[in-house]
């Protein structure tokens, strides 16, 4: 198991924080057909003593009698057989290599096959030069003052065998003028060049086409898997990183990371 860059590793304590105010937002998720008897009576317990949470997958965690419960944005939170304890978090394990983090492994997971199930057709991407040695994959911003410090840097990571493919993430949400030039970006006829433009200021022409409803399929997406600003950079391995990071320091990770290294 190849372990997230250490940059990326959210303290314990700030998740907690970070995750309480969760529970009191969103919707709650209807029982899954697939549930257990006994997942899905924690299910129900949940909907009903915990009406705001959106309720995901339910797991066995590695302690006995302990439930994983993904929940909205990504986040975690353990509960007990019965539904009457919630430990929000995620849960270490001690073992030969330090401490492993179960809710990232479980969240890295889910990024890589929800990112996997979109066609890079439908991303904008620059390929590595020659042999393609690594993915970076980069939710942007096309107005973002830190996506465009990294484009800046895409070259480099090209010519270094990295591929960078961006999705979309406009942070002013979607029917913004941001979104707008999203949109316009992916409907170019050459959308690398479009997006080179516009993260230098230039402007971007009025477009139309079918490739819109690729922008809110990527900004839910971004939502989904924990994305809160840009650039947030997705690992092969799925683990996200927020914000800005230099070429020089991503082009060793991301070599050493990738599995055809």
């Amino acid at each position: 198991m190849r372990k997230a860059p250490s940059f990326c590793r959210a303290r314990f304590g700030a998740l907690l924080v970070l995750l309480l105010p969760l529970l009191l937002a969103g919707r709650a998720a209807l029982a899954d057909e697939a549930d257990s008897a006994e997942v899905a009576a924690i299910r129900e317990l949940l909907i009903s003593t915990q009406p705001n949470i959106q309720v995901g997958s339910i797991t066995p965690s590695p302690i006995e009698g302990l439930y994983e419960v993904a929940v909205q944005n990504g986040n975690t939170i353990y509960v007990s057989r019965d539904a009457k304890y919630l430990i929000p978090g995620d849960l270490y394990e001690s073992g030969e290599n330090g401490l492993v983090n179960h809710g990232d492994e479980r969240r890295n997971a889910q990024r890589r096959e929800k990112v996997a199930a979109i066609d890079e057709q439908h991303m904008v991407v620059f390929e590595a030069e020659g042999e393609r040695k690594a993915t970076l994959t980069v939710f942007t911003d096309v107005d973002c003052p830190y996506c465009r410090k990294l484009h800046e840097e895409v070259a480099e990571l090209n010519h270094n065998g990295i591929a960078v493919r961006y999705l979309a993430f406009p942070r002013t949400g979607l029917g913004t003028e941001t979104h707008r030039k999203m949109i316009s970006t992916w409907c170019a006829e050459n959308p690398q060049a479009m997006m080179t433009s516009a993260k230098r200021g230039g402007g971007v022409p009025e477009a139309d086409c079918d490739r819109a409803d690729d922008i809110a399929i990527q900004y839910r997406l971004g939502r989904e898997v924990g994305v809160t600003g840009t650039p947030a950079l997705l690992f092969e391995d799925g683990s996200l990183v927020p914000g800005y990071v230099p070429a020089a320091t991503l082009i060793p990770l991301l070599l050493e990371q990738s599995p055809t290294e």
